[in-house]
Order: C-alpha cells, then structure tokens, then sequence
C-alpha cells in the first residue's frame, strides 16, 4: 500500500476498530507484526492513572496481555521509561546497552526476561509529543520473532521517517475517535444526560429535554458516575469529552 492510500485510509477510519487493524496490517509490510499502543491523560509525578482509564491497543497474544499489561509488568519495562522521558523513535539496541552498562533493576531484567521468552527481542519504540504534563502516548512496534535487531535497524534506516509519519497520525486520529475501554461505556441515555450537563442545563431542564422524570435523570447520571469511576457530574463530563464519548454522530 502506498503511503498516501494508507493514510487517506487512516485520516477516514470511522472507528478505533477499523483504525487499528489497518494499522497494524500496514507495519506488518515493515516487519512489525505485533503493536502495542497506550496512552494516559492522568499523568502525574508518581502514577499513569487508573490502567482502567488508559487507551490500550495491541495484537499481541492474549497470554502476553495477561502477563504484561494484566500484572503490571509494563510498569518495569525499560522502554516504557524510556518512553516517559523521552519523544522520538528509539531502537531496541539500547536495551543491549543498559544491560552491558548494568544499570538495569532487577525488575527491569524480568521484564526483559519475560519478552524474549515471549519472542519479544527486536524492534523500535516511538514516544509522541506531549501537549500537556498530564499525557504520555507510546507505540512499541515488536519485529516478527525471525528478525533479528540488526535487520530492524536496516528496515528503520529506509523507512523510519514514513512509519513514524504514519504512526505519528494514526495517534493523533485515535484521540479524535470514541473509546469506552474495559467497563467505561455509556448507555445513550447516560451520554445525553451528560450532554446536556455541559451545555449547562439544570436536572429539571434535563428531565423535560429528554421527557423524564428529575429522578430518572438523575439516576442516568448516578450510572454515568459510577461507569466512569468518578465522583462528581463535572468529572464524568469532563472524563466522557475525553473519551470522545459525548457530542458524537454515530456512538
């Protein structure tokens, strides 16, 4: 597929489904036949946010996912340090050489451990521009299990610049599209009640918009708060908008 195709077929994706599988074909073509993607908007000094919150991504087994992403390895992956101080593309070689220079953790070893028993060795990781302190997106980008790290390094000095241009965009047309995330989807009737609470409408203007009662309405945006994980109206406005969850054609 030429690049131009590939990312008229990217801009138009009408989900994050539809986006995914695209995408993930497209970096097969380089050799990268397993991605991981995540993003956080509750970044803090000392924590991601709630994992639940996180927009993950990936093709990788689901035996992978349990041990990786399920128990928490991610968070003692060396990459993903990488990733949160960093911006660019970065190849995997540095692993090597943390593991030479021994300033790796124990924890750190494990993980790494855990990849190569997993066929996880060669690849490059991309960390995106952040707009603001409290969001991280990265894409690990793993090369089929034959390859070696120095045969992706070939593939990256041809072709780095296209695949982060594609990536690059295939991340920023995700933070355009709905994503609900395990256990965090709103019905259609909780997605109004909350639409109208950011237009700025009272429950009783909310009960006689939507032909309720206030009690009704009110119980819309119990479940609303309690799908989201958050404590107030304002906060489950604020976290669908993140979601891309409100205010949207086609949910």
């Amino acid at each position: 597929m030429m690049r131009r195709e590939y990312l008229e077929q990217l801009t138009n994706a009408p989900s994050i489904e539809a986006l995914w599988d695209l995408h993930c074909k497209r970096m097969g073509e380089f050799g990268f036949d397993r991605l991981l993607y995540g993003f956080t908007r509750y970044r803090t000094a000392t924590s991601l946010g709630d994992p639940e919150d996180f927009v993950i991504l990936t093709n990788h087994s689901a035996t992978y996912r349990d041990a990786f992403l399920g128990k928490g390895l991610y968070f003692h992956a060396p990459m993903v340090r990488w990733a949160l101080d960093n911006e660019g593309a970065c190849s995997w070689r540095l692993l090597g050489e943390m593991t030479a220079s021994g300033v790796l953790t124990e924890s750190e070893r494990k993980v790494i451990e855990f990849n190569r028993s997993m066929g996880v060795r060669a690849g490059y990781s991309i960390s995106f521009k952040s707009i603001s302190p409290r969001t991280k997106g990265a894409i690990a980008l793993t090369a089929r299990a034959d390859m070696s790290q120095d045969e992706v390094d070939a593939v990256w000095a041809e072709h780095g610049r296209d695949i982060v241009i594609m990536n690059n965009v295939a991340h920023l047309k995700i933070l355009t599209l709905p994503y609900s995330g395990p256990a965090r989807e709103l019905t259609r009737r909780q997605r109004e009640a909350l639409q109208w609470v950011g237009d700025g409408k009272t429950t009783q203007d909310i009960a006689l918009l939507m032909g309720l009662t206030t009690a009704t309405v009110e119980k819309h945006l119990r479940l609303a708060r309690e799908n989201l994980n958050v404590e107030t109206t304002a906060q489950a406005v604020l976290k669908a908008a993140f979601l891309n969850q409100m205010f949207i054609l086609d949910a």
